[in-house]
């Protein structure tokens, strides 16, 4: 049964020494006498008859340049009675050339007395064929040393087994430099940092990572990192990123320069205020490029100056026509030390500050490094300089605003030393910068002088209202938000020969200066025929409506005509009647003493002035007590794009009857200031008038009593029945 067993384990091993390619052998040492099975026969080409069992035999197929190491290999394992390890080429017959592996183990007996030393009397082995593996070994290694990627391989100790000529260069060290070294004994910048954080995580769990890191001088570069664990080690494949890198930024700051500036111009496009323009630019520039920004509004009309006598120019004083009006700094904690050394700092700068040079020169002063020092350099001691001294710029600039003629302002701007100093880039961005706000304010400057222009000659023709005797007259008039939205509305007051009051409001088709003139026009021929006459509202539209036919003013209007009227015995019962025609504008607001509001008859009445001379004019009278508030109006304070006419006078209804307790003025304001849009994209004019009770002495409020000698004089006042 033993036998048998033995019989089937032997046959078992050969099967699986065949099934393996092993072919294995047996030298005899004391014979010389070298056996090989038909296995290994086959690998070294010899047939059985021609092999003629000898190490020489053998010698003969080893590759003369392998053939040194192979014996001494040998020669040690039997000096040692230990173990045989070789890898090495045989040149076959035909002079192909085969790798062959090769194990085995000397066996030794007790030698003679009198040491007894072991004597090596035989050697047993087996070798197998391995040049497909080295081929494939070899082509690999090949490609690795072609492929412009790094790529290295470490040992489960972290030394390295392989790199690759590319990992050579970025690793900057020759192979030789780098094979069975330690990693973090080559590398000691990369313990503690995503490289060996990656390393170790991929070896620990046996799982591929990738990652991007920065590896500090002397390497100083970026790198794409793949590695993933092997039987023997960790492979790593990694590729320098630096300049790939550096062109992602510089695209991505090249997108963000370009956003930067479209938001300029998208922001200080919506206002035409230069003061809100300013805040604005400030609060885009910060922290965008810099921590803190500084805006100065230059005053073209007040930085330059003549002889009055000869006209010649005089010296011109950088600081005058300037005035610090925005800023912003990124740590809110230094915004009020911002805002110190921008109320203080003009008079204690000289003549060689930044700013002085910038507005001198018209070009940009950079201050790269000790910008601080250049700054408190250039301030007197005092508030300021200890106002720097706590700002502490590293690097800063200070740009000029051109306009189309003159600078209008400069921007300080400075960074700290938390941040990168201003770059080439920064500051070309910041001039870009300031460019988009030079037109911004110039429009705003433009517009303002228009605006102002526009305002002037519209109030020019708008006079002050009378202050006759209990009737307080508070008017008011707003310009369109827009520089040539002028012209059309109108209001007045005035007193008829007989003594009763007349207010107008009327509003001339159209938002220019041809509407402008036609409204001087219209208004200048109301008050002479009311005045002349003395007619009554309707009577008063006729007239206008046919001095405009004969005189071919060819305009549209719409208008309110009101007189207030009084007879001795509604003087008595304290009352008053008011009188009025309407030509196609909204109608009179009344609020009464008890605070309810009406509105009287007005878009539903007469055609517009212009339309028809021939056309009837009617009018409509109502009764008031002493106390109420009447109210007339043009259509910009309650018709806009978002809000049609009926929606606007409902609001205005609930708002008057929410201010109807306020004197006569504050109601006025209030009533804009809730009902007017920041844009105004319509005129504004109205004329309201409270209704004082007669039988008290004349309130302060409606005046020193005001009114021409060709008036009649006041009725007296009555006693009071209270």
């Amino acid at each position: 049964m033993t036998s048998a067993r033995f019989e089937i384990d032997r046959l078992l091993r050969d099967l699986a020494v065949s099934a393996a390619g092993v072919g294995v052998f047996d030298w005899d040492l004391r014979t010389g006498r070298l056996a090989w099975d038909d296995r290994l026969l086959e690998i070294f080409g010899y047939e059985a008859d021609e092999f003629e069992g000898t190490i020489e035999a053998f010698d003969r197929r080893v590759h003369p340049d392998d053939l040194p190491h192979v014996r001494r290999s040998l020669d040690e394992a039997i000096a040692s009675c230990g173990d045989y390890e070789s890898d090495y080429r045989i040149v076959l017959p035909d002079g192909r050339v085969r790798w062959i592996t090769a194990r085995g183990r000397t066996l030794c007996e007790a030698g003679d007395p009198p040491d007894g030393a072991p004597v090596a009397v035989r050697v047993l082995g087996a070798a197998y064929d391995t040049t497909a593996r080295r081929e494939g070994d070899a082509r690999v290694v090949e490609v690795l040393e072609a492929m412009p990627a790094a790529f290295f391989s470490l040992d489960t100790d972290w030394r390295f087994t392989y790199a690759n000529v590319e990992a050579e260069r970025l690793l900057d060290r020759p192979r030789q430099a780098l094979l069975g070294r330690v990693l973090w004994d080559l590398f000691p910048a990369a313990l503690g940092s995503p490289f060996e954080t990656n390393y170790r995580y991929a070896m620990r769990e046996r799982r591929p990572v990738a990652f991007d890191a920065y590896y500090p001088a002397p390497l100083d570069a970026w790198y794409e990192v793949r590695a993933w664990p092997a039987a023997a080690g960790l492979s790593v494949y990694f590729l320098e990123t630096t300049a790939r890198r550096a062109a992602q930024e510089q695209a991505a700051q090249a997108s963000r320069r370009a956003g930067l500036l479209a938001e300029v111009n998208r922001r200080l496009g919506e206002t035409l205020d230069a003061e809100e323009a300013v805040a604005r630019f400030a609060r885009l520039i910060v922290p965008a490029l810099a921590d803190w920004c500084l805006l100065t509004l230059v005053d073209a009309r007040q930085s330059a100056g003549s002889d009055r006598r000869t006209g010649a120019q005089e010296p011109r004083d950088w600081r005058r026509g300037l005035r610090d009006v925005g800023w912003a700094h990124v740590d809110p904690d230094q915004v009020p030390t911002l805002a110190q050394y921008a109320s203080t700092r003009l008079g204690a700068l000289d003549d060689d500050a930044p700013l002085a040079r910038a507005r001198t020169t018209g070009r940009p002063v950079i201050l790269p490094r000790a910008a601080a020092r250049a700054f408190l350099d250039s301030l007197a001691p005092g508030p300021a300089r200890e106002a720097m001294a706590r700002l502490a710029p590293e690097s800063a600039a200070v740009i000029p605003v051109s306009g189309r003629s003159d600078i209008l302002a400069l921007i300080t701007v400075g960074t700290g030393r938390n941040r990168r100093a201003l770059s080439e880039e920064d500051v070309e961005t910041l001039v870009d910068a300031a460019a988009r706000a030079g037109f911004a304010l110039d429009n705003a400057r433009l517009y303002n002088e228009q605006r102002d222009l526009a305002e002037e000659l519209q109030r020019s023709l708008l006079t002050e209202p009378p202050e006759p005797d209990h009737v307080e007259i508070v008017a008011r008039y707003e310009p369109a938000a827009e520089a040539a939205q002028i012209g059309g509305d109108w209001y007045d007051a005035f007193l008829q020969p007989d003594g009763d009051t007349v207010l107008v409001i009327g509003d001339v088709v159209g938002h220019d200066y041809t509407a402008a003139a036609a409204m001087g026009q219209l208004r200048g021929l109301l008050r002479g025929i009311a005045v002349h006459s003395g007619d009554g509202p309707a009577a008063i539209l006729r007239g206008l409506d046919q001095a405009m036919r004969t005189l071919l003013i060819e305009t549209t209007a719409t208008a309110v005509v009101a007189r207030i009227e009084q007879t001795d015995d509604e003087l008595r019962r304290g009352i008053t009647h008011l009188r009025w025609a309407n030509a196609g504008h909204p109608p009179i607001m009344v609020i009464n003493p008890n605070g309810s509001v009406v509105a009287l008859p007005g878009v539903e009445a007469d055609v517009l002035l212009g339309v028809d001379p021939e056309s009837e004019r009617r009018e409509t009278t109502i009764t008031l007590d002493r106390g109420a508030t009447i109210l007339l109006f043009t259509d910009g304070l309650v018709e806009r794009r978002d809000q049609d006419l009926t929606s606007g006078l409902d609001r205005l209804e609930r708002t008057l009857g929410e201010l109807a307790h306020l004197p006569l003025d504050e109601l006025c304001d209030q009533l804009l200031a809730r009902l007017l849009p920041a844009t105004r994209e319509d005129d504004v004019a109205l004329v309201a008038v409270r209704l004082h009770r007669q039988d008290r002495l004349r309130p302060p409020e409606a005046g020193p009593n005001v009114v021409p000698d060709t008036v009649p004089d006041s009725p007296p006042v009555q006693p009071d029945a209270g």
